[in-house]
């Protein structure tokens, strides 16, 4: 076992595919990591594709346009590996080229963009998969580190304010504008990065879960360098 990630109570290591898609989630455990030293280089796949927006998908047909080295070949064979197999088990992956994401600006007080500690949700049984093969990596905090924003009395005031509307419809309107998704993290708070080459099963907010949602936010990027991230 990695001690990087060992003693978080949130994270449970595997050591294979298989066991990251067949482990249940229990307790206080909502991040699955199948832990991994990847070899290839794939800083020479990033430097061959194209930036055409800020995100932009790349698909396994791009990645095969590539003319790389051997290191290159190896790291794309990794990239089309995990394409498939989260494709075969019934997932939708996109492996992303990121220059950055778009940021909210639009209210001084709290912010809903993926930089800021967030929790996903779906209306249907989910998880969240990613992996980052090159650049900055996001980052989850423990559920018990964290408060949600709209739970801050002086962020839940001007919250109201801004609602301006009957009390009954407040939770419905922090929900519609996703409010309620977004984490403060407590000032001892100590998160984890998510390493690079790891894949990553996450715990989403959704009807039948059975553990808090797992916490996570995007990292601010490196100056000069792009990030390539597998997501779904």
């Amino acid at each position: 076992m990695n001690p990087t990630f060992s003693h978080q109570k949130q994270i449970e290591i595997v050591t294979t595919f298989s066991e990251l898609i067949d482990t249940d989630f229990k307790g206080e455990t909502n991040a699955l990591c199948w832990y991994r030293n990847l070899e290839g280089d794939f800083a020479e796949i990033v430097s061959q594709l194209q930036l055409k927006e800020n995100i932009t998908e790349v698909t396994p047909n791009d990645l095969l346009a590539l003319a790389l080295s051997a290191e290159g070949i190896i790291a794309r064979d990794i990239i089309l590996n995990d394409l498939q197999l989260l494709t075969n088990f019934g997932a939708a992956p996109v492996l992303n080229l990121l220059k950055c994401y778009e940021r909210d600006d639009e209210f001084d007080f709290i912010t809903t963009d993926v930089y800021s500690f967030h929790v996903d949700r779906s209306p249907i049984t989910t998880d969240t998969f990613l992996c980052t093969y090159h650049g900055a990596a996001s980052d989850i905090i423990a559920n018990d580190q964290a408060v949600p924003k709209a739970q801050i009395p002086e962020i839940r005031a001007q919250l109201k304010a801004l609602h301006n509307g009957p009390e009954i419809e407040f939770e419905d309107f922090l929900k519609e504008n996703y409010f309620d998704l977004h984490y403060q993290a407590q000032p001892n708070a100590q998160p984890t990065n998510l390493g690079i080459g790891h894949l990553w099963r996450l715990a989403v907010d959704h009807p039948t879960q059975q553990v808090p949602p797992c916490i996570h936010r995007a990292p601010i990027e490196n100056d000069g360098e792009y990030r390539l991230l597998l997501i779904c």
